[in-house]
Parts: structure tokens; sequence; C-alpha cells
């Protein structure tokens, strides 16, 4: 974990390096996606058993591990995703409930399947599907924010919301929103790390990653895919992280 992306090789401080027992394409998902999931619900979730939790976009990078944590906790899962193909690979981690958002109303699902509301959100869309979470909350709910990439690709990166009327929303439920920032815990990163790393050593944790073979382009390789995949990213077409590859470069002078 250091300043610096989209690059071939980069030079790092050995005391922030992660050391793996192999060299697979899994292991990626768990610096920023899987500490991120692992340290917002420990710090944040108050899970318990019986605890209902709706993750969004919760067949992504982040939301995979989500809802395998939430379910590890004895909690009822709700994932949201946008395909039948999203719901299977949600279902296959544990996920109670999916609910494909182009083949059913998300709102209308909630109102009649938890009519007293969710106990905890991990939210990581913004905009409609913020306040739709919001509205969505248990009495004494709680939203932890993660993101908002519904409005990344907006002049503000930023969606819309209906904040003028969140405080009575908040006030009436005595609900919060807790933001999180993983660089704000970075001190606890390691140790989430350790713990994530043997749970996926000894098969307790799926990490899901998308290579981009299901791309029109096919496999994201090289520098010069970054671009196909961050587009795949936001039309909401990965299965879990997506990874580009980076070939040994011939011309390295390392």
């Amino acid at each position: 974990m250091a300043p610096g992306s989209f690059a071939e090789y980069t030079v790092v401080p050995a005391s922030i390096a992660t050391a793996v027992p192999s060299l697979k394409p899994e292991y990626l998902t768990l610096l920023v996606s899987g500490t991120t999931a692992y340290i917002s619900l420990s710090e944040f979730g108050e899970l318990s058993e019986g605890k209902k939790v709706l993750v969004t976009a919760a067949a992504g990078g982040t939301g995979q591990f989500a809802v395998q944590l939430a379910k590890k906790a004895k909690c009822h899962v709700i994932g949201t995703c946008s395909s039948d193909e999203k719901a299977a690979f949600l279902k296959s981690v544990g996920c109670d409930r999916p609910i494909n958002y182009n083949t059913e109303h998300i709102n209308t699902v909630l109102k009649r399947e938890y009519p007293k509301g969710v106990d905890v959100v991990y939210e990581s869309v913004g905009g409609t599907m913020f306040d739709l979470a919001v509205d969505a909350l248990a009495v004494k709910g709680r939203l932890i924010l993660i993101g908002f990439i519904s409005g990344y690709q907006t002049p503000t990166g930023l969606s819309p919301i209906k904040a003028e009327t969140l405080p009575a929303r908040l006030l009436k439920k005595s609900a919060s929103i807790q933001g999180f920032f993983l660089n704000h815990y970075f001190s606890k990163r390691s140790a989430a790390m350790d713990q994530l790393l043997k749970m996926y050593t000894s098969g307790d944790l799926a990490c899901e990653v998308d290579l981009g073979d299901l791309s029109a382009e096919g496999r994201f390789t090289g520098l010069e895919s970054i671009f196909r995949a961050v587009d795949y990213m936001y039309m909401r077409k990965n299965t879990g992280k997506i990874v580009v590859e980076l070939p040994h470069s011939v011309n390295s002078k390392l």
C-alpha cells in the first residue's frame, strides 16, 4: 500500500509490504477492498446474530467481502446487484436475499420483506441508492458509507441526494451515518490483512477476481487495458474485484 498506481513497477518500504504465500491475483482483492470491509464492519457494524445487513453493489470488489463477513457474524444479508449471474454469485458466498435491481424494485422488496427495516447498510453506490438505503434503516440503524461510485464520472464526483430531508430522516429513527476512508485506519490494516489472509488460505473466504475474460475485447492485459477495465467497472459488468495483468516487460531496467 503506497501512493502511485497504474504502473508496472514501484518501490515501497518493506515495512508496508504484505507477504503472501504465493503469486495469485486473489490476494490483490484484500489490499483495499477486503480491508475496507473488514475494518469498517469491525469498527462500526456492531454485527451480531440475527441482525439484518444490506450491502449495495454486493457483487463488486468490496461488497463481496461485506456479504461474507456479515454472514460469518450470523447476520441475515441482503445484497443488491445488476444481473442474475451476480445474484447467483451472491448466493454462492452466503447472501440470503440477492436483489437484482434490473428485475425487482429494491424499495418494493425491502418494504415487503423487511417492513421493520435493516440494522446495518454497507453503502458504496450513492445517489438514489443512498437515499433508498437511508429510508430502509431500522430504528437505531447504521449506514456505513464507503463510497459513491454512481457519482464518480460526474463533474463534481457526486450524485444528488435528498440532503435537505436527511436530518429529519435520521432523527425520526435515531439512525446514523458513518463515513469510512481506509487511509484514516491505516494502523489497523496490517492486522486486518493477517486475518483476511488466514481466512482465504484456510478456505473460509472467497476472493472473486474478474480478469475481464467476459469483456468485449477479452482479458485485461497490460497498462493499455486499464482504460477498458475502468469502463467495464463503470458499466457494472464486473463480478468481484477487477484485476489487470501486467506481463513482465522485456525492457525492464529492474
